[in-house]
């Protein structure tokens, strides 16, 4: 083999290479992704540094066979998913609607107990007052369960507002449990409104923590495109070589 000869095939190699290991880098976030992990919690349950899963992420290395076989079991697919051209993709759709689905049966239960805990206090105490409030303490209870949903499927919009309705909604259940307590003894319950109060610091809370994480997430998503670049640059003045 010529010298000219030896040196296209080495261009070649250190292309498909550097090919192949884009294409790994990819298949890895994604399916990383999927699974709703952190390169941190990765890590964890890889017994690996989190700057090893950054290393493979960003193309500048590739994982062992028994890594990849370790991921592909985790992530319940096949080695040839994390090194072949195009991940298997699920429908975002049907993701979608079964994860509604799911939300919205939990969310029948919830109201399912409190219609039998309404009905039970209606036969067992006819004379108890207010026994609508299971209705009442059922609203927070169904924003506790979409708001776990919202967190384990990445759902930020339905983060917030599940997180808003359940502040909220906990403190009308506090308001009208402590007006109750207040009538039935006899006591004036004018100052029990500050109990909103509460609820205005809070929910300031939640915005910024919402607008930070967002610029966190661009900022984050930003810094990784130089590299991208960089990498094009790279490969783009190797073609000319």
């Amino acid at each position: 083999m010529t010298d000219g000869k030896k040196m296209c095939y080495d261009n070649s190699m250190e292309e498909n290479t550097l090919l192949l290991n884009q294409t790994i880098a990819k298949n890895l976030t994604y399916y990383r992704k999927r699974a709703g992990l952190t390169q941190a919690e990765l890590a964890e349950k890889i017994n690996y540094s989190d700057k090893s899963v950054s290393k493979w992420e960003s193309a500048g290395g590739v994982p062992d066979v028994y890594i990849l076989v370790k991921l592909a079991q985790l992530y319940g697919i096949t080695v040839n998913d994390l090194v072949g051209e195009t991940p298997k993709k699920e429908p975002r759709e049907s993701r979608t609607g079964l994860h509604i689905l799911i939300m919205a049966l939990s969310a029948g239960i919830v109201w399912l107990l409190a219609t039998c805990m309404f009905v039970v206090l209606q036969l067992v105490a006819p004379l108890l007052e207010w026994p609508w409030l299971v209705f009442i303490y059922a609203l927070p209870a169904t924003a506790t369960v979409t708001l776990v949903f919202a967190c384990v499927w990445k759902y930020k919009m339905l983060n917030f507002v599940s997180t808003t309705v359940l502040i909220w909604s906990a403190l009308t259940s506090v308001f009208l449990t402590a007006l109750l307590v207040t009538v039935l003894e006899g006591r004036s319950g004018d100052a029990l409104w500050t109990l909103f109060l509460i609820g205005a610091p809070l929910q300031v809370l939640e915005v910024l923590w919402a607008f930070f994480h967002y610029l966190f997430v661009k900022a984050k998503g930003g810094a990784k495109q130089p590299k991208a670049k960089k990498q094009k640059e790279k490969k783009g003045k190797k073609d000319e070589d």
